[in-house]
């Protein structure tokens, strides 16, 4: 009997089997081997204080970010005072996972299959990787962490069926030094509907190699042509191929996270990646972070409604965060003329200084009222026309 039963090994299952085993609890980390999900690995320096990531799994440190507009038009925003860490998924989540048995977490490697219930308690059923054969991990409690289209937010969570996505491809690549439009200390972000009509595409540098994808909600987008022509375009085609990728990424949160009885969500599967950038690693991590807690509350107090602890915690730091990304989603990624006024926007010194204090932070920038003026006044004039695309 442990404590409890997280399903899912990423950033986000991990943290939570890490936390709960720190805190003393039994937990069970069950993970499905061989998964790397697509991500361009992009890691905050708040991500890794307050989650202790060492040197040794920054494969790169990014000084400048590069976004590109549909006519090829280009914004280089320096990184002041710091830089974004990148990460490989190969090996960042596997570090995640070891950590958390050397923490005391229990590890098991299968596909989960259901939640079964009796009079023994929580049962969550796999399919051993060795064996082939059934299991269960009987529990009290059980973390869902296993992705966007969560099995297990489907069958235990109101709401889990209908999370919106975008499917998300790359590919990761040998990368050479700075050749045609690559830069290893740079990241780029290409708005363009050629590649992405939603959303956008990325090459993203991992040291000795380089993550290259995209993403969409449309189904007639053919991933893996548009992959190439962006690589085309960095000047990346000739370079090997290591290793591809796809998964779906969520686009909102849920509005519940937990089933009322023995299950609580945390990272993709209850939606919390950021609107308009995408990023779920940081993300995940808090989610996993809270629903650790949520859980421990649980245990400690018996009342199932500190379940929702989870939703309440993440949301009171983050919901404004996310409100604003997805307005400017909403706002800019619908045609290739408001992409062009997007990448144009952000030649604005105050915006690129408020985005990066509040991406490396984590939190809104309240500091400067008038910059924030003269930003929504700009954001306005853009929207409504007031301005040529190409006004800086």
């Amino acid at each position: 009997m442990y404590d409890v039963v997280v399903v899912g090994g990423g950033p986000s299952g991990a943290t939570a089997a890490e936390d709960l085993a720190r805190s003393g609890v039994s937990v069970a980390l069950l993970d499905r081997a061989g998964r790397i999900k697509p991500c361009g690995g992009a890691i905050p320096p708040r991500l890794i204080a307050d989650f202790d990531i060492p040197d040794d799994q920054i494969v790169a440190r990014i000084t400048t970010a590069r976004m590109i507009s549909p006519t090829g038009r280009k914004v280089d925003i320096p990184i002041e005072n710091g830089f974004v860490g990148m990460v490989d998924r190969e090996g960042f989540d596997e570090f995640l996972r070891v950590r958390a048995v050397r923490a005391g977490a229990v590890r098991a490697t299968g596909s989960y299959l259901r939640i079964e219930r009796d009079a023994g308690g929580t049962h969550v059923v796999y399919r051993d990787k060795a064996s082939g054969n059934e299991r269960r991990l009987t529990c009290k409690l059980v973390i869902g962490a296993d992705g966007a289209r969560s099995n297990v937010a489907r069958a235990e969570v109101p709401g889990g069926d209908r999370i919106p996505y975008v499917i998300a491809y790359h590919e990761i690549i040998e990368a050479p030094g700075k050749v045609g439009g690559y830069d290893p200390a740079r990241c780029d972000v290409v708005y363009d509907g050629r590649i992405s009509p939603d959303f956008y595409g990325w090459v993203f540098p991992h040291g000795r190699s380089a993550s290259v994808g995209m993403g969409s909600m449309l189904r007639e987008v053919d991933l893996k042509q548009a992959t190439a022509d962006l690589r085309a375009a960095s000047g990346l085609a000739d370079c090997p191929t290591l290793r591809k990728e796809g998964a779906p990424i969520p686009l909102k949160p849920l509005d519940r996270w937990d089933n009322g009885r023995d299950v609580v969500l945390a990272g993709d599967a209850a939606g919390v990646v950021a609107p308009s950038s995408g990023e779920g690693i940081y993300y995940a991590m808090v989610g996993g972070r809270v629903a650790a807690t949520a859980a421990a509350a649980c245990l400690a107090s018996g009342r199932v409604r500190d379940l929702r602890l989870a939703r309440k915690l993440f949301m009171s730091e983050h919901k404004t965060v996310f409100r604003v990304l997805a307005s400017m989603q909403n706002a800019y990624y619908k045609s290739d003329e408001r992409r062009e006024r997007f990448v144009s926007l952000c030649h604005d010194i105050d915006v690129q200084r408020l985005t990066f204090e509040a991406y490396m932070n984590k939190k809104l920038v309240r500091a400067r009222p008038l910059a924030h003026l003269k930003i929504g006044l700009k954001n306005l004039a853009h929207l409504t026309r007031l301005v040529p695309a190409a006004y800086t």
